[in-house]
């Protein structure tokens, strides 16, 4: 498929990175004209269009041989009067293959990506010119979107004031939740649940003298295992910046709390709390040692809870999870990193505006009523099986582009247990959680340094190799101020630079979080 960016220009743009000081956040479409000259024609019959989507390491899309044959893409298409050809991005691959992609001026018509429009995987491209402004065109051919997602996840996907693409919103940015298996907290004689690192730690060594093979179930670089960052507020991430004194620096740079988050780890894996392959369990096999029965607590998506429970019953029938309060530090505070309002996004490349009408009805159609019924009870509110669960999954969430992801209300209140997680929602999730300042667009500094600067989600891989290390033994602990040396090194200092430029000028800066709005 054709585009206006061609090879040679995008190449660059992988090299150098986007262009500093533009700015994101727009407001929800006005009567300004929207620079893509004619009207489009209104579509006669099905709209046919590709759409790239992660796999996103869910079952059912995975193991599909076929998934544009599938039989629920076939009823989608009747629903929208659209005939879709996905084309799938591997979850573990999706960075280094996206960026391929755009390299290779291979773009379909719509491109899902992360919430912003200058993410790693976007490579320069929304800059670039390569996908429509939708400011205009949403207001004549998707009015139910501007109605039903928030002001703030438009933001996320807007840049000097135009929207560039359509977001996958989040009612709550407090996503991620603690996790741990009920039955064994019993069989433990645990009445109460833990607050306090130490409470936790009593808690996983409780579960170790019942035989429990991981405790804590780790993850590589501690994806999904962080949450003991969390209760220092030091996640190792370029995404959590932090005001010190006249300036901001990563979190990573507190070295005493770093440290302290740092011990827990290195206890835990001292005491065989945690597996001590845990550097290079991928997540499948982190999923896979779940399911079986051999993990007592870990970090998951909180609206996924009873699909996992609902598999997990298949290896281990009287098992039960329940969703606790995140553990707390010295400040009483703890949780999950704060996501932002939005997960993912779609942005309609321009080569595709003859047909932009038809896409934009398509997912005009995704936040109906009409829709969340269809995706979310379509199949059995309470699968019974592994493979049930993972078709409702891939339903309600794989195909269902554009919702609130934070939680799916029509299967939750359709039954007791869903209207009990309901309410752990409203109880734990908006209490925690740790934000923070970002950028975006990213750093200019970030795109030049890869090794100092990694996704938002993971250390950078200089940190990593060292947290590593000293979680297992093989460097002091004491030694992180050194390592912070090292990152300074090779690339910190520019991201430093950068960083501080650009927060004195109120450029491309996010606030994530109650502790940081008296910044704004």
């Amino acid at each position: 498929m054709k585009n206006k960016l061609g090879k040679t220009s995008l190449t660059f743009l992988l090299a150098v990175g986007v262009l500093a000081g533009c700015s994101s956040g727009g407001d929800k479409p006005t009567n300004s004209t929207n620079g893509q000259g004619s009207t489009p024609a209104t579509p006669a019959g099905p709209t046919k269009f590709s759409i790239s989507l992660r796999t996103l390491n869910f079952d059912y899309v995975e193991k599909n041989a076929n998934i544009n044959e599938d039989k629920w893409v076939k009823e989608l298409e009747k629903k929208t009067n659209t005939d879709i050809n996905i084309r799938l991005v591997p979850h573990a691959d999706y960075e280094q293959k996206m960026i391929q992609m755009f390299a290779t001026n291979d773009i379909p018509d719509v491109v899902q990506a992360g919430a912003g429009t200058n993410g790693k995987e976007l490579a320069g491209s929304v800059q670039a010119g390569v996908f429509l402004e939708l400011n205009d065109l949403l207001k004549q051919y998707a009015p139910n979107l501007l109605k039903v997602i928030p002001q703030e996840a438009w933001d996320e996907v807007s840049l000097n004031g135009k929207i560039y693409g359509i977001p996958e919103f989040l009612s709550n940015p407090s996503r991620r939740s603690t996790w741990v298996r009920a039955d064994l907290m019993e069989k433990a004689g645990i009445t109460k649940d833990p607050k306090t690192v130490d409470e936790y730690l009593d808690m996983l060594r409780a579960f170790k003298k019942l035989g429990v093979e991981n405790p804590y179930m780790g993850r590589e670089q501690f994806k999904y295992a962080d949450i003991f960052f969390g209760a220092y507020d030091v996640y190792p991430y370029l995404s959590q910046f932090e005001k010190v004194g006249d300036n901001v620096q990563p979190k990573f740079m507190d070295n005493d709390n770093m440290q302290k988050a740092l011990g827990v780890y290195k206890t835990m894996f001292d005491e065989g709390l945690i597996n001590k392959e845990f550097a290079t369990i991928n997540a499948t096999n982190f999923k896979n040692i779940i399911l079986a029965g051999k993990a007592g607590m870990w970090e998951m998506n909180a609206q996924e809870l009873l699909q996992w429970e609902t598999q997990l019953k298949a290896a281990v029938p009287d098992a039960k999870i329940k969703m606790i309060p995140s553990p707390v530090g010295p400040d009483g505070k703890g949780g999950g990193y704060l996501y932002a309002s939005a997960a993912r996004a779609y942005f309609i490349n321009k080569s595709a505006k003859d047909k932009v009408e038809g896409i934009l009805k398509f997912f005009d159609w995704q936040v109906t009523q009409e829709a969340d019924k269809w995706f979310d009870t379509s199949l059995p509110v309470e699968p019974t099986t592994p493979e049930q669960v993972a078709e409702q999954r891939y339903l309600s969430g794989f195909l269902h582009l554009v919702k609130d992801d934070a939680y799916r209300k029509e299967i939750l209140n359709a039954t007791p247990a869903g209207k009990d997680l309901l309410k752990a929602f409203e109880t734990i999730l908006p209490k925690e959680g740790r934000g923070g300042i970002e950028f975006d667009p990213r750093l200019d500094a970030m795109s030049k340094n890869p090794d100092a600067s990694p996704l938002s989600d993971t250390p950078p891989p200089i940190l990593l190799q060292h947290m590593v290390k000293m979680v297992y033994g093989k460097e002091p602990i004491s030694d992180w101020p050194k390592a912070i040396d090292e990152w300074k090194s090779k690339g910190g200092n520019d991201i430093l630079k950068e960083a501080n430029e650009r927060f004195k000028k109120k450029e491309g800066i996010k606030l994530r979080g109650p502790e940081v709005q008296n910044l704004k």
